[in-house]
């Protein structure tokens, strides 16, 4: 069907006027008057709507055609607007209806809490809020390639399926062909008759592939979905989410840093750059400020501070947290929180966590207590990037992952980077629906996917 984009006709009103258009689209608001009608038409190319003048003396009105939700054709003259907030509209020559919608059409102004349209995913996305937030979305991803392409990074597929579990942690969906039979007495027996021989899951992050890559070509990024089986359902988790993690060879804990500084104020200029009418949508309807606040990212220098410092500023701030606050404790939301909205005001990264509570991978420091590996706390949000330097010392690789019980057989590939011509290496993980959050004012995670995975959600 032959027509024209509204982003077009908004973005350059001059090339169009005087002009017959053609423009399809759905109904998003109707208004009726004694001689004239309106429709507000949107086909998702753009956030605003485009106008559509009716003169009811002139053209019927095809029935349903100006109810919110239906789908439209509509040909007219494009003719400059007498409305301050728009430089053009449409004077209709001819309707038609090409999609009705009931008048039990769910999204209606009663029934829009973002609770509720958690209820439509599959409507949802026609909504102004939707409409902005993954407008955003598309942009933010590919400012994220954008970035790294620019400096020589290499993008890489990592695998979905593997056979390890890169955190230790466990939380791991399996993957089988088998299901449940009672013929296997134990789990060896149950994988060794599976579909590739042994237990596999889906991956919770590809960093250990990662690492291979880049021992081969220097500095490399993947950018793909990740899935952790948490029962937790928070409004910052998810089951499937999409991650960036970039793995650099020669680089030590202080040059990632350097560089996650450098990527996250890049990505959000590109944001204020590119994103100025949704990030004004959003300020105005989710979060006052927005855009202040990413300006500040921008500008601001970032705040560097040891995890034992931290833990004093904490200690000392005069707040009962429902988590108490000891040094080898694990930062919860609420303290991340202190520590970037009130504390600092700003961006932080905490470094030289304790190694305890953080995973078997990360460079030891030399005190034997604390590792080489950082969290940035961003204000409103907590943690959005993990960032580590490597261990590649081998002796202490193997006796970490003794120590939290984990398969050797499956990290034996990993252990041989260690023997076959190691170097210094870093990365970082940065959780796409983390950043977009503090990115549009989305105080829920689910509203920054599509289709949000989690405990007992499966839409």
């Amino acid at each position: 069907m032959k027509h024209t984009d509204i982003k077009d006709v908004l973005s350059s009103p001059e090339q169009f006027f005087g002009r017959q258009i053609t423009v399809c689209g759905w109904v998003k608001s109707f208004r009726d008057s004694k001689n004239m009608a309106f429709i507000a038409l949107n086909d998702g190319t753009t956030l605003p709507h485009l106008q559509i003048v009716i003169d009811k003396s002139q053209i019927a009105l095809p029935e349903g055609a100006t109810r919110v939700g239906s789908s439209v054709k509509i040909v007219g003259a494009a003719v400059k607007s007498f409305n301050a907030n728009q430089a053009i509209e449409v004077n209709a020559q001819t309707i038609t209806l090409l999609g009705d919608c009931p008048l039990d059409y769910p999204i209606q102004k009663a029934k829009t809490s973002l609770d509720f349209l958690r209820t439509l995913p599959h409507l949802r996305v026609r909504t102004n809020t939707f409409n902005a937030v993954f407008r955003v979305r598309s942009k933010l991803s590919f400012a994220i390639h954008r970035y790294f392409q620019e400096r020589g990074y290499l993008y890489v597929h990592t695998p979905i399926i593997t056979g390890s579990d890169c955190e230790g942690a466990g939380k791991i969906f399996k993957v089988t062909t088998i299901g449940f039979d009672p013929k296997y007495k134990t789990q060896e027996e149950y994988d060794a008759d599976d579909f590739f021989g042994q237990s596999a899951g889906l991956t919770v992050s590809g960093q250990l592939e990662g690492e291979v890559m880049a021992t081969a070509f220097g500095k490399i990024y993947t950018f793909g979905p990740t899935f952790r089986a948490e029962n937790s359902n928070t409004t910052r988790h998810a089951a499937e989410f999409w991650q960036i993690e970039p793995e650099v060879a020669f680089a030590e804990i202080d040059d990632i840093i350097e560089i996650a500084t450098e990527f996250i104020k890049y990505i959000i200029k590109a944001l204020l750059d590119e994103c100025p009418e949704e990030l004004a949508f959003l300020e105005k309807f989710y979060e006052k400020g927005l855009r202040e606040k990413l300006q500040k990212v921008v500008d601001d220098e970032f705040v560097r501070v040891d995890y034992t410092d931290a833990i004093e500023i904490l200690k000392k701030s005069g707040r009962q947290f429902v988590y108490p606050v000891e040094w080898g404790c694990d930062l919860q939301t609420e303290h991340e929180r202190y520590l970037t909205d009130e504390h600092f005001k700003k961006p932080v990264f905490v470094v030289n966590y304790p190694k305890a509570i953080k995973s078997f991978y990360m460079k030891q420091n030399p005190d034997g207590k604390t590792v080489a590996a950082t969290d940035l706390l961003v204000p409103g949000v907590g943690e959005i990037i993990g960032c580590s330097e490597r261990e590649a010392d081998t002796g202490k690789l193997l006796q970490a992952i003794k120590e939290r019980g984990m398969k050797m057989s499956d990290y034996e590939n990993y252990l041989d980077l260690r023997k076959f011509g190691t170097v210094p290496h870093s990365g970082f993980g940065l959780g796409l629906e983390r950043i977009l959050m503090y990115a549009t004012g989305m105080g829920n995670i689910r509203d920054t996917i599509a289709f949000p995975r989690a405990k007992d959600e499966l839409r």
